[in-house]
């Protein structure tokens, strides 16, 4: 088979070389144009369900709207795990499905249980609703608002009716979250001693605003062959107007909201959050995306939106979209690994030349590593993958071993052709059978070699969850681009070795050995003897080692993925429940102004409390930091022990250090923010609370501890 492969691939030379040829330029129109992301879609089948339940305490939500909801859901197919979070009037439940599940299969699931589960609920609770379909990783952009002199209301009105929806209506959106400024509303303030004089009842009151700003159907008119729809045009956005509905009438005259109350447009209270840039109130604007987009271009189209729409914005209204952007710490990570494959490749081409001083051999050994890596490309798009760090560090392991296939038949033809060039003229054989014998000699060899190599990869395909969703990739990248190299010394090396070698110009250029190789022969020749002379000092030796090995592979660290640099710090400050938002605002203000005294810090964002339609249930206690850094003379190590002394002096504050995109993926394996999680479960919280306390003090000496919470 494999034979005849190499015969058909000399004996049809063009077409070998235009296959090659449209495979490199599809190959690179395709990576120019598949998604690009950090990661592997690492998002299990999730669903949220978000329940507002307005004015009840964070242990009444618990008991009165999260259980039931809870309850409802963790028996339905497929699940494999219900978290929940409840705060003061909010409640949120996440269902994960089993890995492969449809997600609109399971939203339909959750639809019908919260059906049945929504009529046992508090009357005052509201409508329990399905989250958009995203995942914490979706978070990719985080658009600041500020002005000098417009308010904040007007600056929230802005965000809320005019930025916000533009932002939905892009293609690839899921939610965009708004939080800060004053949220507008119409206020009618009751005068208790006026309602007395007229005689006026609450209830009369409410039936009133129910009904006064809304039109009314007067039917239809037909007159001289017309039809007129008639219309009660009542809905007013102005305060006078409002102020002039009629509650009842008294001896004939009306008694007016204007005459028992002010009606004025004033800002939503109670707040559920707060938000500032740089020390200063703004309005932050979170756009998610939906899985399966592709975050650059989505990054793209919305800076084009952003820009355009800061054309109509008030001339003091700044807008900054740098602080956080997920492309960012992409373009980063991505480039990162791309110079890690160019480095590569460039010290391949340095080593071959070194080995074979000849340019036509490297050449032609060279050709199998750009081919193979672009196949691999075309392979993980028709599969659905992107390119992420993973599949691209699969390439990057493949980068030396692409090269071996070629190598070994490059080598073994190039010594049969200088042979039978030093036979007698008569004796010589045609360069295609020479090519052919030779290819045909290592081929079985160079076959085994590459199914060893990629049996090693096989078990990454049996892992299972989270760790399968990231590794997956890399195997697939690694066994594509093995397999496309095979496939090019079958049938693309032989043919460029019949044209590049073959030519008699180059016999005076192949008599001799590269000198590199004939060196390390003759050092490798002198090893070998004292090895061989040394055989039980040399096995003592391995087996030593391996056992030394051994013990400190068991005594290494664990950690699902290695620190990297994110380019940003998500710093929680957060206080003991039951502090106003004005307190715990003033306490996020503290933060940011010791977090630009870091030098490192471009800029700083926060977020105190919750926003609305945000399925992060934080309480007003809890302030969330962006702090985008650019490291300089230090380390990110040391920025981030100077971030956490300088904010260790805020009294009565906890602090939490980290960067968005770990941040995410630990809240998305624990439920929890952090590195390691210790839960307590148990039906008294008060005393959950007094354990969780103990537990901290016992462990807070343990080396390589930082930012204890409970």
């Amino acid at each position: 088979m494999l034979n005849k492969i190499i015969y058909y691939s000399l004996h049809n030379r063009l077409v070998v070389l235009i296959c090659a040829l449209l495979l490199m330029i599809a190959g690179t129109y395709t990576a120019f144009h598949t998604d690009v992301d950090v990661f592997p879609d690492l998002n299990a089948p999730t669903v949220v369900i978000m329940t507002e339940a307005n004015g009840m305490a964070p242990e009444e939500v618990e008991r009165l709207v999260t259980f039931p909801v809870e309850t409802a859901v963790n028996g339905a197919m497929d699940v494999r795990r219900v978290r929940s979070s409840s705060t003061t009037g909010f409640s949120v439940v996440w269902v994960e499905f089993d890995w492969g599940t449809d997600i609109y299969r399971a939203r339909q699931i959750v639809s019908e249980k919260l059906a049945v589960v929504s009529e046992s609920l508090p009357e005052n609770v509201g409508k329990p609703t399905l989250g958009p379909q995203s995942s914490i990783l979706g978070e990719m952009m985080i658009i600041g608002l500020t002005a000098d002199s417009t308010s904040l209301l007007d600056l929230r009105t802005i965000a809320d009716w005019t930025i916000r929806p533009r932002l939905l209506s892009t293609g690839g959106v899921a939610q965009v979250a708004v939080i800060g400024g004053d949220i507008k509303e119409y206020q009618i303030l009751l005068d208790p001693a006026r309602m007395k004089h007229y005689g006026v009842g609450l209830d009369e009151v409410l039936t009133v605003c129910r009904n006064m700003n809304r039109n009314a159907n007067g039917g239809v008119l037909y007159e001289y062959d017309n039809e007129y729809i008639i219309r009660g045009v009542l809905s007013t956005p102005k305060v006078e107007e409002l102020a002039k509905g009629v509650i009842k009438t008294v001896d004939g005259f009306p008694v007016m909201l204007e005459n028992v109350a002010t009606v004025k447009i004033g800002s939503k209270s109670p707040k559920l959050g707060t938000a500032s840039e740089r020390g200063k109130h703004a309005v932050l604007i979170t756009v998610t995306k939906q899985p399966n987009t592709s975050t650059i271009d989505l990054t793209n189209k919305l800076d084009g939106i952003v820009a355009d729409l800061q054309k109509n914005l008030p001339s003091d209204v700044n807008v900054s979209t740098d602080i956080f952007r997920q492309s960012r710490f992409i373009d980063s990570s991505i480039n990162n690994v791309k110079n890690s494959l160019f480095e590569g490749s460039f010290f391949v081409v340095i080593v071959l030349f070194l080995f074979l001083m000849n340019i036509r051999t490297t050449v032609i050994s060279l050709v199998a590593l750009p081919l193979s890596l672009l196949v691999s490309i075309l392979v993980l798009h028709y599969m659905g993958m992107t390119i992420n760090t993973m599949s691209l560090g699969g390439m990057a392991i493949a980068i030396g071993s692409l090269v071996d296939d070629a190598i070994v038949d490059v080598e073994n033809v190039y010594k049969r052709i200088r042979e039978n060039r030093m036979l007698p003229p008569e004796e010589r054989r045609s360069v295609l059978e020479v090519v052919y014998d030779a290819s045909r000699e290592v081929r079985m060899p160079i076959l085994n070699s590459t199914l060893i190599i990629v049996v090693s990869f096989v078990p990454l395909f049996f892992l299972h969850g989270m760790e399968g969703r990231m590794l997956v990739p890399l195997g697939i990248a690694f066994i594509v681009a093995l397999f496309a190299s095979t496939v090019v010394a079958l049938t693309l090396t032989p043919v460029l070795c019949s044209y590049l070698l073959g030519n008699k110009s180059t016999d005076k250029k192949i008599e001799k050995e590269a000198w590199v190789a004939r060196k390390l022969k003759e050092v490798y020749a002198s090893a070998l003897k004292v090895a061989l002379a040394h055989k039980k000092i040399v096995l003592g030796s391995t087996v030593g080692l391996f056992l030394v090995a051994l013990g400190i592979f068991f005594t290494l660290g664990r950690s699902f993925l290695p620190p990297f640099n994110e380019g940003s710090f998500t710093i929680n400050v957060s206080s003991l429940p039951g502090i106003s938002l004005d307190e715990s605002d003033r306490m996020g203000h503290r933060a940011e102004e010791l977090l630009m005294q870091v030098p490192e810090i471009q800029t700083v964002a926060r977020k105190t409390g919750r926003a609305e339609l945000d399925e992060h249930a934080l309480g007003v206690n809890v302030s969330e930091i962006e702090a985008p850094f650019v490291l300089k003379d230090r380390s990110r190590e040391t920025v981030m022990n100077d971030v956490r002394k300088k904010l260790s002096t805020i009294s009565g504050a906890n602090i939490e250090i980290g960067q968005p995109i770990s941040h995410r993926i630990d809240a998305m394996l624990s439920g929890t923010e952090a590195n390691i999680a210790i839960k307590l479960f148990g039906t008294d919280l008060n005393r959950l609370f007094t354990i969780g306390n103990d537990i901290k003090n016992s462990i807070q000496s343990i080396p390589g501890l930082v930012d204890l919470k409970v």
